[in-house]
């Protein structure tokens, strides 16, 4: 009698260890691609965070302008002076008058010049804005401030331009308009 040998092989056991491969590819696959996905959103959040702080910085710690008046004009010292009603943008970090700057230029004869200083002399608005040292300004409260111009005196039908600068702030730009005849008492912005 012959034996009969039969031979079977167990392919079950070999599909199930590749599907076993295949599943932990796709599992390494997902997690890269997971991992490269938050990476991606937290650069964007940092991006869009930096960007919102550089903005509301720029936007809120600026000077609003309420009113300019003239307030001195006199040609023979020559005294020039704008009487200047203002407060901090809204959201605005308190700041001290030394750090604040303002520029007015104008044009004399085919030449630009500067009128340039800092709201050192601000006083809330009850007081006359000759104050002798520098405060501390809030949002929300009104100053006051005399803003010395010399060298940029008010001249009939012509326009200067005055900026605010605020150190790590913002900054405000203004046209000064003066009429056909500017005189003392005359609103200017």
């Amino acid at each position: 009698m012959k034996n009969e040998r039969k031979e079977e092989s167990d392919n079950l056991a070999a599909i199930g260890i590749g599907a076993m491969i295949v599943f932990i590819a796709l599992i390494l696959v997902a997690a890269v691609a997971a991992a490269v996905i938050i990476q991606t959103a937290e650069k964007l959040q940092q991006n869009a965070q930096a960007s919102g702080d550089d903005t509301q910085e720029q936007m809120s710690t600026k000077v609003t302008l309420i009113n300019v008046v003239i307030e001195t004009m006199d040609a023979g010292t020559p005294s020039y002076e704008l009487f200047v009603t203002f407060e901090l943008a809204p959201g605005s970090e308190p700041t001290q008058g030394d750090d604040i700057g303002y520029s007015v230029i104008c044009e004399s004869g085919g030449n630009t010049q500067f009128a340039q200083g800092d709201l050192t002399g601000a006083t809330v608005h009850t007081g006359d804005g000759a104050g002798a040292v520098a405060i501390t300004l809030n949002p929300g409260t009104t100053y006051v401030f005399v803003m010395e111009i010399d060298e940029c005196a008010p001249t009939a039908n012509t326009d200067n331009i005055l900026l605010f600068t605020v150190t790590s702030g913002g900054s405000t730009y203004e046209e000064l308009q003066y009429g056909s005849s500017p005189s003392v008492g005359d609103v200017v912005v």
